[in-house]
């Protein structure tokens, strides 16, 4: 089995999670960063024994960088993807892949047509819990799946907002929960129902007078399948609570994930708190497994270091599907539908009407 060349585009506190993922990851050689800043970059590329670079076109000529991992602020995804997918590079982007479904749009179709592989970072698809829903979905054992929801109740302090310039303001972090914790979210609930095509929703700035962005948001989503689903997420519950979302089938069984105990873990400054599991399991005759489950899931999230482990199976899903061995499990078309629910939720909280992404065929 052979290996790709990876190189990370930006230094900060989730590229070092990377770094250890991909130097982790079978599949993935990690050789070089590039950056901005030379200064900060440099002290990385000695932390992590990889060569600093001014762009990902040096990092392809001087380091043969075959792919890269983009983990700059948000607004910086579309033009650094662009830029690496230019360079004749592979993309794998932070989430969200974009802020914007036209961005989303316009870095998917220059991959397909360059013959380049784009993803966006959803390790949560990797927890086995998460994967376990999919699985019932896969088998039919939920029938049709008809209605989801997606509950997020988190806490983000002061100190969190502070700790990074561009973070709670417009310009620098693109939005507020919606962007930056509930993609996560959102991005299981489209693996789960399909392609979201109407979004309707509102947002609202709680208890955090000191960013410009909003701490939470409600929404109702339509899929293409006919599938509705209700969104709920938010960073004002001191402390956090809990990050769930749940699966109706057509059937009368259900399914869910609570992904996230408490608040979601902070790159840098946190880890996972609590071991994600399956909280809602209806399915006739296996009423029981969750409990056998959350045994089997205790022991592996014992053993693993789940603030990076989990990226290490996705960038080797990544690199595997780059030497042709398979189609990523996350894509572009992938980043585009989350883009969708946060740029739905957006626009439809300015006009007061619903976002329809596309009419019924």
């Amino acid at each position: 089995m052979g290996t790709v060349r990876f190189g990370l585009v930006g230094y900060g506190k989730v590229a070092a999670l990377h770094a250890r993922a991909l130097q982790a990851a079978p599949s993935c050689e990690l050789v070089a960063v590039c950056g901005r800043n030379r200064e900060k970059r440099d002290a990385f590329a000695a932390a992590w024994g990889i060569s600093s670079r001014d762009s990902v076109a040096e990092m392809v000529r001087q380091d043969g960088v075959e792919a890269v991992v983009i983990t700059t602020p948000h607004p910086h995804h579309h033009v650094d993807g662009r830029e690496a997918l230019d360079a004749g590079c592979h993309v794998l982007i932070e989430k969200p892949m974009t802020l914007r479904v036209a961005e989303a749009e316009a870095l998917t179709a220059q991959a397909e047509a360059a013959g380049l592989r784009l993803s966006v970072i959803s390790q949560r698809r990797w927890y086995p819990a998460c994967r376990r829903i999919r699985g019932a979905i896969d088998e039919g054992l939920l029938g049709v799946p008809m209605l989801g929801q997606v509950t997020m109740l988190g806490w983000r302090d002061e100190a969190y907002y502070r700790s990074d310039p561009w973070r709670g303001s417009w310009k620098g972090e693109g939005g507020g929960v919606i962007v930056n914790q509930a993609p996560h979210q959102f991005d299981l609930l489209c693996w789960y129902l399909g392609e979201p095509i109407e979004v309707f929703g509102r947002w609202s700035n709680i208890n955090h007078p000191y960013i410009e962005v909003e701490d939470s948001a409600l929404a109702v989503v339509r899929f293409r399948s006919g599938a509705l689903a209700s969104i709920f997420v938010s960073n004002a519950q001191k402390p956090g609570i809990h990050a769930k979302v749940h699966i109706h089938g057509s059937s009368g069984a259900s399914a869910g994930v609570q992904t996230d105990g408490g608040a979601m873990f902070i790159a840098g400054r946190s880890g996972v708190l609590d071991t994600p599991i399956v909280d809602l399991w209806t399915i006739p005759g296996q009423e029981d497994l969750p409990r056998t489950w959350r045994q089997e899931d205790d022991t592996l999230f014992a053993g693993i270091d789940a603030t990076w482990y989990f990226f290490s199976l996705q960038e080797d899903d990544f690199a595997r599907a780059i030497l042709g061995e398979h189609t990523p499990v996350t894509t572009g078309r992938d980043g585009v539908m989350v883009a969708r629910i946060m740029e739905g939720i957006y626009r439809s909280h300015a006009t007061g009407k619903p976002v329809i992404w596309d009419q019924e065929p």
